[in-house]
């Protein structure tokens, strides 16, 4: 077993199947890898959508998201681990990209990449695109790391030394860079790419999304201001 996904999910039954079965045909052999649902007490069917997919589905014992992914990671048999989404769409060779990337970077302890629509329309492209782009600038310019929950991966034992999610409302999978960047390389892969749902973005407002993002990383990583992205996880 090489590397381990965490799905943390509430409440999506109508996408963790879709999701799934993306995660299901990757360009490395299935037995090299175990899928991890972690459920945040949905009230639909989400757990019996995922389970024929699924390594392991079991309900959350700690709060929000970032302890969904906690509660996931610890229980996962490899030392790396990778996270997604439940509505997300993951490309073929995802795996493949990060497996080589941590072969390929024996110092780094965290993996990311960019996202792209799955809605496709003309507005998302322009937000995401100004997402990514975003992205890019802190990498490149080494001022702070914009590692999205629903693209990112780590080394296991990195993971646990830098003290895991913080379990917040928004911003744990940002904030979790400034800590982990103290054991190893951060590294920014543009192949690593997801397809990522903008439905909660749309609701909120895309543009307002992305101003929000970045008023979260200026001021470290959270704020109770910024609930947007708040999912009814314990």
């Amino acid at each position: 077993m090489k590397i381990s996904v965490i799905i943390p999910a509430y409440n999506e039954a109508g996408n963790i199947g879709r999701c799934l079965e993306s995660l299901s045909h990757q360009t490395i052999p299935r037995s090299e890898y175990e899928l991890i649902v972690v459920d945040g007490g949905s009230k639909d069917e989400t757990i019996a959508e995922a389970e024929p997919f699924c390594d392991l589905v079991f309900v959350q014992t700690s709060r929000k998201v970032g302890g969904a992914r906690n509660d996931g990671i610890m229980r996962a048999k490899s030392p790396l681990v990778a996270t997604t989404d439940a509505d997300c769409i993951i490309p073929r060779n995802w795996l493949e990209v990060i497996l080589e990337d941590f072969s390929q970077n024996p110092g780094a302890v965290q993996i990311y990449g960019p996202v792209d629509p799955i809605e496709r329309t003309f507005k998302n492209h322009v937000s995401l695109a100004l997402a990514n782009t975003f992205a890019r600038v802190g990498y490149y310019t080494g001022t702070f790391y914009y590692t999205l929950g629903c693209n990112t991966a780590f080394r296991k034992d990195a993971f646990m030394r830098a003290g895991m999610y913080r379990c917040i409302d928004a911003g744990d999978d940002l904030e979790i860079a400034r800590r982990m960047i103290r054991f190893g390389r951060i590294v920014f892969d543009s192949r690593m790419r997801v397809g990522f749902s903008m439905r909660r973005y749309e609701k909120f407002g895309t543009l307002k999304s992305l101003y929000e993002w970045i008023s979260i990383v200026a001021r470290g990583g959270s704020s109770a201001k910024y609930q947007y992205s708040r999912r009814e996880y314990k």
